[in-house]
């Protein structure tokens, strides 16, 4: 549910600064236009594109219709939170085909040719959506790609994923967000071992050799998923340390941060990679690079991003801003598929079991750079 809530955040843009029903030539405005506007308090809406959805019926029961296909899209998907990425972008992309710049109102006199268009393109997309095949063609890494081409890769991680959410339903909310934020790590852990990090825009044909890797990966996961009988408390919860002090250690700490700190419902972390490491016989320090996708808006000077990403941010020069403390500001918020990138070291020390990381939050970061989105 987590899941289908932001992505219909995505869809819906964020609650701001209401937008100002502009008046034509004729004085008519906006308002005049759409049965709804007055009656569903449209004004409040920041986005001039779902202005007209909510003030129109006919486009407000295609949204619905493609709500539909996008819930039927992620019960299929293994990994869910990069289909809220692709939903924000084509949320952009649909508003500047239809003529929509930015956050300048629809005048009046525009609004029957806006309408019709972003009806005939929320119509396609749900018609999309619900092409099994889509899924194939949006998969946005490498690994992804050769699971959805390969049908029996992509029967392993449908049936591991099945067993895990099944798991995962049986625990209560905090340790839910712990097994879901161990769960991402798996991937990202299995991209690794398997060479596929970085290789989006490679041939499918030049990854081929990393299949058997895929394979070997899924079979060990969901056997030790089988081999529980149930019991979530036996796959998830209790690994405390990593094996070596190496980028499966970094990461494994910053995915218990972030499940502590209930980052999922505004960041995913996409990669991981250590940069540096100095170690002695029973402790070790590791900087590491940790890169997150926003999945929901917050604010860049605020709890969530102290939080979440170790750092208050500059908007402007998507610097750090450190010293500023977790202090709310107005106006600067971070924005979907923004991509934020920190440097961190994490200390860990050697025990019986492997390498316990001695951090509980991601304060203070080395350096850090946010890029990409609006």
């Amino acid at each position: 549910m987590r899941f289908i809530i932001l992505t219909v955040l995505v869809l819906l843009a964020w609650p701001a600064a209401p937008v100002s029903a502009q008046s034509d030539a004729t004085g008519q405005s906006i308002a005049d236009k759409l049965p709804l506007f007055v009656k569903n308090n449209c004004q409040q809406i920041r986005d001039p594109g779902n202005q007209l959805f909510c003030g129109d019926a006919e486009l407000a029961a295609a949204a619905d219709r493609l709500g539909t296909a996008i819930e039927a899209r992620l019960a299929r998907l293994p990994d869910r939170l990069p289909a809220i990425e692709e939903n924000a972008i084509w949320n952009r992309q649909r508003n500047l085909g239809c003529g929509i710049i930015g956050q300048t109102a629809v005048r009046a006199d525009d609004v029957e040719r806006v309408k019709a268009c972003l009806l005939k393109v929320t119509e396609e997309r749900a018609a999309i959506l619900r092409n099994p095949d889509f899924d194939c063609l949006a998969a946005n890494t490498a690994a992804g790609a050769l699971i959805c081409a390969d049908p029996s890769l992509a029967l392993a991680e449908t049936e591991l994923n099945s067993q895990v959410l099944g798991l995962i339903g049986k625990l209560d909310p905090t340790a839910a967000r712990f097994a879901f934020a161990e769960y991402g790590r798996w991937t990202r852990e299995r991209d690794r071992k398997c060479n596929l990090v970085g290789k989006e825009n490679v041939p499918l044909a030049e990854l081929e050799s990393a299949e058997d890797c895929l394979a070997a990966y899924l079979k060990q996961k969901t056997d030790h998923v089988a081999a529980a009988k149930g019991d979530p408390k036996k796959v998830f919860g209790r690994q405390v340390a990593a094996d070596s002090p190496d980028t499966d250690a970094v990461d494994f700490c910053a995915a218990r941060i972030h499940a502590a700190n209930s980052c999922g419902n505004f960041l995913r972390i996409n990669r991981v990679y250590a940069l540096d490491s100095q170690v002695t016989d029973q402790e070790a320090q590791v900087t590491g690079e940790i890169e997150m996708v926003v999945l929901a808006p917050f604010t860049t000077c605020s709890k969530v991003a102290a939080s979440c990403t170790g750092t208050c941010w500059d908007a402007r020069t998507g610097l750090p801003q450190p010293g500023v403390g977790g202090r709310e500001r107005s106006g600067d918020a971070f924005n979907v598929t923004r991509r934020i990138r920190i440097q961190r070291t994490f200390a860990f020390v050697k025990a019986a079991d492997g390498w316990r990381c001695r951090e509980d939050e991601l304060t203070p970061v080395i350096s850090g750079t946010a890029s990409g989105g609006s």
